[in-house]
């Protein structure tokens, strides 16, 4: 599922593998390069499911559009990923990242 609210994409991982919920989100990102962008990834996906390097790959792409790419997953840990991923186990998380990204833009950072 995709909302759009502002100048953010929400893409909703919901009842989807991520086998399949990965294959439909990659054409679908192309649309949105205008749009920061959330991932909501479904509370069952286990850990060992989630690409890491796919998702950075994206989180790259979108931050050289001068864009915010957030993962939202209790799966894993900010801990374990890249520094180039954001990744918090919250919606209301992701959108306080990308606010705070937006200011750093803002300023030069």
């Amino acid at each position: 599922m995709v909302q759009i609210i502002d100048q953010t994409a929400v893409f909703s991982q919901e009842n989807q593998d991520m086998k399949a919920f990965l294959a439909a989100l990659s054409p679908i990102l192309e649309a949105h390069l205008s749009h920061h962008i959330i991932v909501a990834l479904s509370e069952e996906t286990p850990a060992e499911a989630i690409d890491i390097s796919l998702f950075t790959q994206w989180s790259t792409d979108f931050k050289k559009s001068a864009k915010s790419f957030v993962l939202v997953t209790n799966a894993i840990s900010y801990e374990d990923t890249p520094e180039s991923l954001s990744v918090v186990p919250t919606l209301q998380e992701a959108k306080d990242v990308i606010e705070m990204e937006e200011i750093e833009r803002d300023l030069g950072f």
